[in-house]
């Protein structure tokens, strides 16, 4: 979804009981990444969801920590990622970036949980920061809205 052109979305409503989320961050960008929770947080306690939040070390480790908490199922209806990765002077970037989104498509299509998937892939910090602000262009609140929207939809089809 591109910054700009985000249209304004109503918080969606979610039938059935209040869900619960578990939001894996990777706070490497601690100011963006709040930022995007802070974002998410907004629409989620809207929806009157509860929220449960865990970290991990970086944008690399959310794959396997998304795929250790389908293991461990405790009652989440979504999960909601958030990180950051802001391109430096080497193909680090690249392969961190195309290693998570592929990881991450990979579960999902996989095992169809409700998901919304915030990774910043910027090339700089400003952008970042641009793209975690308190406003209705937030993409923590984009991805929020996305895993919504997803768990609406498990729940009309008698998924969840």
């Amino acid at each position: 979804m591109s910054t700009v052109d985000a249209p304004e979305r109503s918080t969606p409503s979610i039938p059935g009981p209040a869900p619960r989320i578990l939001l894996i961050q990777a706070p490497y960008y601690e100011g963006v990444v709040s930022g995007m929770r802070r974002g998410a947080e907004k629409l989620l306690h809207e929806a009157g969801c509860q929220v449960e939040v865990v970290d991990v070390a970086g944008a690399y480790e959310l794959p396997a920590a998304l795929r250790m908490a389908l293991k461990v199922a405790p009652g989440w209806d979504g999960f909601l990622l958030h990180g950051c990765v802001v391109k430096g002077e080497t193909d680090h970037y690249q392969f961190i970036c195309e290693a998570v989104c592929q990881g991450v498509m990979d579960i999902s299509s996989e095992t169809g949980v409700p998901l919304g998937f915030g990774l910043l892939t910027v090339e700089s910090l400003d952008q970042a920061e641009a793209r975690s602000a308190d406003d209705r262009h937030n993409k923590g609140g984009e991805a929020a809205y996305a895993l919504l929207t997803q768990i609406a939809l498990a729940r009309r089809w008698g998924i969840k």
